[in-house]
């Protein structure tokens, strides 16, 4: 007998299994829950989905077009960590909840001062290289040159220098944001300026079977050093200028491959605009103080230049969340120089002689200061090439009013989220 012929239907057939999740963004949700609602905009999410790897072909599993739309409604969906209330999710029969009363603005919570006036900030840019010449003026006005009054005048300047130096990096573009300075950034940034201002000296000493002990006194290239001090200025402005212009090129980009072809014209840009600036303040500070006995030369305000070039494209990176990289760009150069010297050292040893011919023809054809430009314009170009790569994605351009953390505390300059 019949299901038709018992007069009793069939149940209906079962409609077959679906095949994924009804809502794939529920996942991301979950696992990047504590980056959507500490967000205070959603470039911000973007650009942390972007650090974890999700690309534009990866947001396709998850339905979007692109990182910025999956971004959009992670912060649509997830409420943020200071909303009283959560938001319902968007969907067709989701009814829209009443806005809830505004929250009093919680006070301020200072945590570290800084200067906020353009004034200030241009003035603890200026002050490196001003003490730098002022150390310079010092030393030349002693009227009765004694040993311990030289060193003395000269110890206090070159201290006094290098706390505005420190103070120039912690306030204004050249600041860090996302993470502490890496040692090793310090220790091969120290390298490569020491070896700037007394590398020369020490390279042309052991090439003529130097150094004699007790032997002459130590000659710094104080143009050179001066001409770095100096190119402060120009390095945080070339940094504000690629860091502005990188937000709002994030800001109008759809996708990741057209906020690429919009940031790697501004870091060219930027990079060849600072240079052309740090070769100039070597030339004028080579004439300056050519006539008081200082080294100068072609090669020298090149290796000048090349430094410069290398400790910015090395804290452009540091200060855009990646200090590896910085920290392998001025390791590998200071690597090189410290290499020249070990060869020359070499050489001396028997059967060895062979291994300094390289720094010796070097050296004949360019002077001692064609070594550190070799080396330094190689790590230049070697941060270049990684900073077209990494300087050109979502996360390396956090907006303005991204939150500093510490610890999850916001500090006392963060803004009203645009949204």
């Amino acid at each position: 007998m019949t299901a038709s012929e018992s007069g009793t239907a069939a149940p209906p057939a079962r409609p077959a299994p679906r095949h994924g999740p009804a809502d794939p963004v529920r996942l991301l949700m979950h696992r990047h829950r504590t980056l959507c609602e500490r967000a205070v905009d959603p470039l911000e999410i973007a650009a942390g989905l972007e650090a974890h790897g999700v690309t534009d072909r990866a947001a396709a599993r998850f339905r979007h077009r692109d990182v910025f739309s999956l971004a959009e409604e992670l912060y649509a969906r997830i409420p943020r960590a200071d909303e009283p209330v959560r938001r319902p999710a968007p969907g067709p029969t989701a009814e829209r909840a009443p806005d809830p009363e505004p929250a009093p603005e919680p006070a301020p919570l200072l945590v570290a001062p800084a200067p906020r006036s353009r004034f200030a900030r241009g003035a603890v840019q200026l002050l490196p290289g001003a003490l730098a010449l002022a150390t310079v003026a010092a030393h030349a006005a002693v009227r009765h040159p004694t040993r311990h009054l030289v060193a003395a005048v000269d110890a206090a300047g070159l201290l006094l220098t290098a706390l505005a130096l420190r103070l120039a990096l912690r306030h204004g573009p050249l600041r860090l944001r996302h993470r502490p300075g890496s040692r090793a950034v310090v220790l091969w940034a120290g390298w490569t300026v020491g070896y700037a201002v007394y590398g020369d000296w020490v390279l042309a000493q052991l090439l003529s079977g130097g150094p004699d002990v007790p032997g002459p006194h130590p000659r710094a290239a104080v143009a050179t050093a001066v001409a770095l001090a100096c190119a402060v200025v120009p390095a945080a402005g070339c940094a504000h200028w690629f860091a502005v212009r990188g937000r709002r090129g994030l800001a109008s980009s759809r996708a990741l491959a057209e906020l690429a072809s919009r940031v790697r014209p501004l870091l060219v840009g930027a990079t060849g605009f600072f240079l052309g600036a740090a070769l100039a303040l070597a030339v004028g500070a080579h004439l300056l103080l050519a006539g008081a006995g200082r080294p100068g030369g072609r090669s020298a305000v090149l290796a000048a230049g090349a430094l410069a070039l290398l400790l910015f494209l090395a804290r452009l990176l540091a200060v855009h969340g990646f200090p590896t990289a910085a920290a392998a760009g001025l390791g590998s150069a200071a690597a090189l120089e410290a290499a020249a010297l070990c060869l020359v050292l070499a050489a001396r040893l028997p059967g060895l002689a062979p291994l300094g011919t390289p720094v010796e023809t070097l050296v004949a054809a360019a002077g001692p200061a064609a070594v550190p430009t070799v080396a330094c314009a190689l790590a230049a170009l070697g941060l270049l090439v990684r900073g077209l790569r990494a300087l050109t994605g979502a996360c390396a351009h956090p907006p303005a009013a991204a939150p500093e953390r510490r610890g999850g505390t916001p500090l006392t300059d963060r803004p009203e989220a645009h949204r």
